[in-house]
């Protein structure tokens, strides 16, 4: 279902978006095999591939370092100082602005709360799998890139609900649903404490004070950020080749930092320099990065279940829950097809 609402973020070319979605797949598969261990797709024996493709080094490849050269290219005349100004009046604005917005934020919502809860999924694919439900649903799609507020508010209220329901499969079931859960998952051990269906009834205080902890959070987190908005601004403000330079080192240093091996800067020199082609031609980049994210996911639940059930592929569709999600995944594919094959006549007409 994740992979069908992909559709909903390459665009009107429904085409390249499967295309990309297979491309991260292919990429999600380099490394050792998950069953018999045999190494994959490690070209020419290279060490670095062994440990697969990170996530990481292609966002910083074909986001990070790929936008800024997007920037300079497509800037007619490099601004010295981006103009930025901060007033009251655009605060409240921006205010009454998401009073328009309670639809889109709804479905960020419930789509993030419900990635969260599936354990390793995280946060990523549910503020994108938000962006392509937001796109595909609207009015207007064609204003998705261009600066329609909800392709904003659809991934960032997905993204905080899929924090907060990570933290559902941690203290129910002991599964933790994100790396940030996993580390909560072990401070509790350390605390002696165990995650499960009996810690709500032998450890209520600290359920209870762990959620009333996060409604405490929140409203910090909005302070803080309120307080910081000329920060923010004086930061935009900077001299435009200052700020490219800036980006182009974090990146550089962010991609090196985890593994610290070259490998990984070498990664992402390829990968901008592929962004980059793709992106000339019109080639969506998140439906690549999010097939990198769930391919391993797809990969181990899929042959789990083949595993499980003798190599019975019906097993799929004969599973109530599962056939559910297939067809609801059917209907979300056949949406933007629709939409597509509705307007070859007006095109053909004019």
């Amino acid at each position: 279902m994740a992979f069908t609402t992909f559709v909903g973020l390459g665009g009107d070319d429904i085409l390249k978006t499967v295309i990309m979605i297979c491309l991260g797949l292919v990429l999600s598969t380099v490394g050792l095999d998950m069953i018999s261990g045999q190494p994959r797709l490690i070209f020419f024996d290279q060490p670095g591939f062994y440990a697969g493709v990170s996530f990481l080094v292609l966002a910083i490849g074909v986001y990070g370092i790929g936008e800024v050269l997007h920037t300079i290219e497509t800037s007619k005349t490099v601004p010295t100082v981006t103009p930025a100004r901060l007033t009251f009046r655009d605060l409240w604005e921006g205010l009454k602005e998401m009073n328009k917005l309670w639809k889109t934020m709804s479905l960020g919502s419930f789509m993030g709360f419900f990635v969260g809860m599936l354990p390793a999924a995280g946060v990523t694919p549910a503020a994108l799998m938000a962006y392509g439900m937001a796109k595909t649903m609207s009015k207007h799609p064609e204003t998705f890139g261009k600066g329609n507020i909800e392709g904003v508010a659809a991934p960032e209220t997905a993204n905080n609900a899929a924090s907060t329901g990570s933290l559902l499969p941690m203290l129910t079931l002991g599964s933790p649903g994100s790396p940030t859960t996993a580390l909560l998952l072990g401070g509790v051990v350390m605390w002696g404490l165990m995650p499960g269906p009996m810690l709500f009834i032998e450890q209520p205080d600290f359920v209870w004070g762990l959620i009333s902890s996060l409604y405490t959070a929140n409203f910090a987190a909005v302070a803080i950020n309120l307080a910081l908005i000329p920060v923010f601004v004086w930061a935009l403000r900077m001299p435009f080749s200052v700020l490219c330079a800036m980006v182009l080192v974090l990146c550089i240093v962010g991609g090196y930092a985890p593994s610290q091996k070259m490998h990984a800067v070498w990664l992402i020199a390829g990968f901008v320099v592929v962004g980059y082609l793709m992106r000339k031609l019109d080639y969506p980049m998140a439906p690549l990065v999010l097939a990198l994210v769930l391919g391993p996911l797809m990969e181990t639940s899929f042959r789990q279940t083949l595993i499980a059930e003798q190599g019975n592929v019906l097993a799929f569709i004969q599973r109530p829950i599962s056939g559910t999600f297939i067809a609801i995944s059917l209907v979300l594919f056949l949406l933007p097809l629709r939409k597509h094959f509705m307007r070859r006549p007006d095109a053909t007409a004019r």
